[in-house]
């Protein structure tokens, strides 16, 4: 072939066919260090907000500190004025009021601010066998088998009977004590390791070791679990009933670190979702007198369907832009239909070493930047808004316009499993929304890993969605 043909070839290629070359090599050192700096501030966020609880604390400090004051629906906002609404400690939306307030839509990223975790039922503590444990029932999707002979902590609260909260935080610190769930030795686990993975770890087999010391020498029977009862008591002054009002559960004790001999990734545990909420969270801090109005929610309980009053099938955000829209004399579905959102959530990475479960044109892959899902849901695009190409191209324009590093995936191969974002309640809404994210491996396992460059790019995605004219 002559070189004239080779060129037009080229030529065509260039202009026709998608480049396939690896997205982070796009990026200078300049755009890599700013990646790497953004996660400084990512890995503290982790550290300090394992629950839901923790995130909406964090995240009210943050925005409390870049001029963020609570919500009044008395008063009247202007253009550039930021407000937060906390829904019971749990979720936690900011707004930053637009030139044209809600007359032309809002903008909208929702995250979910909830993880896979062990939770400790209404009454978790027995003793057997001279050993004092917890009861757990496991929250969201989980290998079972991932949450043995790990090191977990103890975070949530306990509200007594007179109303006082206690905060519990126990595990994190290397001087404190952790906690861990048993596994059975290898050498006696033939029966155990020839059985399917769902019935070889059994959900009422995750107890979490707590203790194995009895209060003293009494002859009193439970005296291993008197004891662990005995220390809570001095700490937080609780009696065994006072679990009865309390949201405890067991996240793992690790902290995020550096993956690889380059650090160019974290690995940590919650970065489903966190990983996406974090970004949504700085944009909000970020942005200076946007058109739209701004609202980021960072919601609870996507891992277990959204239901109950802090999850995305509440009505709490809609309450809030129905109040907007009344101060700016609009109605709520007229606000709705010309709203949009980013639906902040992760997607699974490609991993060579489980290559048959993605089908590998359609994957997202680490280091490629944020990723575009343009619908979830399993089998035949089951429970999943599915994005329009309308709004696809928007996105599009708008990402490559500012030079966001970004790419598409789907959740695996067809067939192969699935699941759903929350994206499709707010398209219930009557809002177009796209998914768009970070792709993480070992997704919902106690130590996930996702890339740096991956999660400013999607800080650089939300933002610019956020602030574009």
């Amino acid at each position: 072939m002559s070189e004239e043909k080779k060129s037009a070839a080229a030529a065509l290629k260039e202009k026709l066919l998608v480049k396939k070359e690896s997205g982070v090599r796009k990026l200078d050192e300049q755009e890599i260090g700013r990646a790497d700096e953004f996660c400084k501030g990512y890995v503290r966020f982790l550290d300090h907000a394992k629950t839901e609880r923790e995130a909406v604390s964090y995240s009210i400090q943050a925005a409390e500190a870049a001029g963020f004051t609570a919500y009044d629906r008395t008063r009247s906002y202007q253009p550039g004025d930021k407000v937060y609404v906390n829904n019971r400690g749990k979720a936690l939306m900011l707004c930053v009021i637009g030139q044209e307030g809600t007359k032309n839509g809002v903008r909208l990223g929702i995250a979910h601010i909830d993880s896979p975790r062990l939770d400790l039922k209404p009454n978790p503590l027995y003793e057997s066998s001279d050993l004092a444990l917890f009861k757990t029932h496991y929250y969201g999707g989980i290998k079972k088998y991932q949450w043995t002979a790990v090191p977990l902590a103890l975070h949530g609260v306990v509200v007594l009977k007179d109303g006082t909260v206690k905060d519990v935080y126990i595990g994190d610190d290397e001087s404190e004590p952790c906690f861990v769930v048993t596994d059975l030795l290898p050498h006696l686990a033939d029966e155990q390791m020839t059985q399917p993975m769902r019935k070889a770890f059994n959900g009422e087999h995750l107890n979490v070791l707590i203790g194995s010391r009895p209060f003293n020498t009494d002859e009193e029977s439970e005296s291993v679990k008197l004891n662990v009862m005995n220390l809570l008591f001095e700490k937080y002054g609780m009696t065994e009933a006072d679990f009865m009002s309390a949201d405890l559960t067991m996240v793992p004790a690790a902290r995020a670190r550096d993956v690889g001999f380059d650090r160019s990734m974290i690995g940590a545990y919650g970065h489903d979702d966190k990983v996406c909420a974090y970004p949504a969270l700085m944009a909000a801090i970020d942005v200076k007198a946007p058109v739209q109005t701004v609202i980021t929610v960072l919601t609870d309980r996507e891992e277990i369907g959204s239901d109950g009053s802090t999850g995305m099938k509440s009505t709490y955000m809609a309450d809030f832009i129905a109040d907007l829209a009344q101060a700016d004399g609009m109605e709520l579905r007229h606000v709705m239909a010309k709203s949009t959102c980013l639906s902040a959530d992760v997607n699974a990475a490609f991993d060579p070493t489980y290559a048959s479960a993605f089908e590998a044109n359609n994957s997202s892959y680490i280091n490629c930047g944020a990723v575009i899902t343009k619908y979830t849901g399993s089998g035949g695009k089951y429970s999943t808004s599915d994005a329009s190409a309308e709004y696809m191209a928007k996105i599009r324009k708008l990402l490559d316009d500012t030079n966001v590093l970004w790419q598409t995936g789907e959740l695996g191969k067809v067939d192969g499993g699935g699941g759903g974002t929350i994206a499709k309640f707010v398209a219930n809404l009557n809002a177009d929304v796209v998914d768009l994210g970070v792709p993480v491996l070992s997704m919902h396992a106690p130590f996930e890993v996702v890339s740096k460059v991956d999660v400013y790019e999607t800080y650089r995605a939300l933002y610019e969605f956020y602030a574009a004219k």
